[in-house]
C-alpha cells in the first residue's frame, strides 16, 4: 500500500515540475552545453528589448536576447544605406569626388538632417559624413537617388541585399529609418549587416570620426558631431550607427576593436541613451575580457591547390582572401585545433573568380568550430583543343 502511495506522489510531482517548465536556476550557458553554444550566461543588456553581441571576424554569437524579434530599426536602417554606397565605391560605380544633387524631395526630409537645400550639391564624401555622423535623413535620400535614380528603386536594392545576405527578419520601406509601414529588422540581422559593412574598411573613416564640418569654407558652415558618443568615450570604438524614434526607442549598432578582436553589439528598444551606451560598453567589456582570437590563416597564405579539368591552367593555388580564425574562451586550451581543406578531386573549366570551390573546416578534436568557403581568386577559361592536345601529348612522353 505504501509503495502505491509513494508511486502516486512521484507521478504528481513529475506533472507539477513539467507544468512549471525549466528550473529558473539553470543558466543559459548550462542549457546550451550540448549544442556547444558560447552564449553568455549573464544578461548583458537588461534594459534592451532585443540585443546581440557578436565577434565580427568569425560571426560567433557571444550573447543574444530576443535577437530575432522584428522591430522598428529607426536610423540603424542607414547601415544598409551605407553598405550599398561603399559597395558602389569599391566597384567603381561611384567616386568620392562625385557630386550629389539634393532633390526637393530629399531636402524635405524631417528628423535628423544636414539641412540640404533643394538643388544643393555635395560630394559623395560629404554625404557619407552627413549620413554616418549626423544621421542625415536628407543625405540618405540624396545618396539613394544618386545610386538608383529614386528612393523606391534604392529600397528595392536594399531588400535584394537582404535576400543575398540570407536575412529573414528584415524588410525595408525607406532608406533612412523614418517610421513607415512594413519597415522592420532584428538585432541579429542588423549585426550581420554591420559585419558586412565592416568588410569595407573605408567606412571606419566616417563612423569612427567624432567631429567634422560640412560647408566649412562657406558662409554657413555645419558642425558635425557624431551621434554615437562611444567613439569618443570607449577605447577602440569606431562605429557604427545610432537610431531613435518614439516607436523604436533608443537603438545602437556599435563596433569596437581591441587585441585583434572586433566586436559588434546591437541593442534595440533601450529606454534612454545613458542605458544604451552603458549596456553596449558592458557587452564590449565582456567580449574583450573573456575571449581571444586564434588565427588559422592570414590574408595571402596559400592554403591549397585546386585541380582544374580542361582549363587553360591545370591547377589554381588557393590563397586566403581574409583572415581565417576562431574565437576561443580565455583559459581554454588550444590543443586539438586543426583545419582541413575540403576540395573536389577536380573542377571542370571554366572557373570564375569568386566562385566557391571548396571549404576550410576548423576542428577542435572532433567538433567543428567554424567553416569558411574557399573561392577561386581568378578566372580560369576553358582551354582550346590544341592546348589540350599538347598537354595530353606532353604527358605521354613524360618520364617519372
Amino acid at each position: 500500500m505504501r509503495k502505491m502511495h509513494f508511486a502516486t506522489m512521484l507521478i504528481v510531482l513529475c506533472v507539477v515540475v513539467s507544468a512549471l517548465g525549466p528550473i529558473s536556476g539553470v543558466s543559459a550557458e548550462e542549457k546550451s552545453k550540448d549544442s556547444g553554444s558560447k552564449i553568455a550566461a549573464v544578461d548583458l543588456a537588461p534594459g534592451a528589448r532585443s540585443a546581440i553581441l557578436m565577434d565580427a571576424n568569425t560571426g560567433t554569437v557571444i550573447y543574444e536576447k530576443n535577437s530575432h524579434d522584428k522591430l522598428p530599426p529607426a536610423s540603424i536602417t542607414k547601415i544598409m544605406t551605407m553598405l550599398l554606397t561603399v559597395e558602389a565605391l569599391d566597384e567603381g560605380r561611384l567616386q568620392l569626388t562625385d557630386k550629389v544633387r539634393a532633390s526637393e524631395y530629399a531636402a524635405s526630409m524631417g528628423g535628423s538632417q544636414i539641412f540640404l537645400e533643394p538643388g544643393e550639391e555635395m560630394t559623395v564624401d560629404e554625404m557619407l559624413k552627413g549620413i554616418a555622423m549626423a544621421s542625415g535623413n536628407d543625405a540618405s535620400v540624396a545618396m539613394a537617388e544618386k545610386i538608383a535614380g529614386s528612393e523606391s528603386a534604392f529600397v528595392d536594392l536594399m531588400n535584394q541585399k537582404v535576400e543575398e545576405l540570407g536575412l529573414k527578419d528584415t524588410h525595408f520601406a525607406n532608406c533612412n529609418g523614418l517610421p513607415a509601414e512594413n519597415h522592420y529588422s532584428s538585432a541579429h540581422d542588423i549585426a550581420v549587416m554591420s559585419q558586412e559593412l565592416l568588410k569595407h574598411e573605408r567606412i571606419i573613416k566616417y563612423t569612427g570620426s567624432y567631429q567634422d564640418y560640412l560647408r566649412k569654407d562657406s558662409t554657413k558652415p555645419f558642425w558635425l558631431v557624431n551621434t554615437n558618443k562611444l567613439v569618443r568615450f570607449y577605447t577602440g570604438a569606431d562605429g557604427l550607427k545610432t537610431g531613435y524614434t518614439a516607436e523604436a526607442k533608443f537603438c545602437l549598432s556599435a563596433t569596437a576593436a581591441r587585441d585583434g578582436l572586433r566586436a559588434v553589439a546591437v541593442v534595440l528598444g533601450e529606454p534612454n541613451t545613458k542605458t544604451r551606451n552603458s549596456e553596449v560598453s558592458g557587452m564590449f567589456d565582456y567580449l574583450f575580457s573573456q575571449y581571444k582570437v586564434h588565427t588559422i590563416h592570414k590574408v595571402g597564405d596559400t592554403i591549397g591547390t585546386l585541380k582544374i579539368e580542361k582549363g587553360v591552367k591545370s591547377e589554381l593555388p588557393l590563397t586566403a582572401k581574409e583572415t581565417y580564425s576562431v574565437l576561443l574562451k580565455k583559459g581554454v586550451t588550444q590543443e586539438g585545433i586543426r583545419n582541413q581543406v575540403v576540395l573536389p578531386e577536380n573542377v571542370k573549366a571554366p572557373v570564375a573568380a569568386g566562385q566557391t570551390v571548396g571549404k576550410l573546416v576548423v576542428y577542435q578534436g572532433t567538433n567543428v568550430l567554424k567553416e569558411y568557403e574557399l573561392k577561386a581568386g581568378e578566372d580560369v577559361p576553358k582551354a582550346g583543343w590544341w592546348k589540350l592536345f599538347k598537354r595530353t601529348a606532353g604527358s605521354l612522353f613524360t618520364i617519372d
